[in-house]
């Protein structure tokens, strides 16, 4: 898994067709509750099936990443708008205030 998650990080970090992006605008809000809703259901559905709390966390966040890092890597296209770390940023900070509020709602 290790390895994956390195050989990935190194694959995303080579695309040469980034945006030039602000760290605001409508569609970084947009980036956040997305990941946010993407978060919290992932959290659910892992539960649902019986994971464990931790076991959930994970599954969730991944897959709000996951799908975030997709999304970026389908914008990196030539004929796509670039790119953007910032989006990026805005995705795995949704996803982190998602799995707080999925956990808040749990207690």
């Amino acid at each position: 898994m290790r390895i994956l998650v390195l050989l990935s990080s190194l694959w995303l970090s080579g695309c040469s067709h980034t945006a030039n992006d602000a760290w605001t605008g409508q569609d970084k809000a947009q980036h956040f509750l997305a990941s946010a809703i993407l978060s919290a259901a992932g959290n659910e559905y892992a539960q649902y099936q019986g994971y464990n709390q931790d076991r959930s966390a994970a599954y969730g966040m991944m897959f709000s990443i996951s799908l975030g890092a997709g999304k970026e890597w389908w914008d990196s296209r030539p004929s796509g708008s670039g790119w953007s770390w910032k989006d990026f940023a805005w995705d795995i900070a949704g996803s982190t205030t998602g799995y707080a509020v999925w956990q808040m709602a749990h207690q």
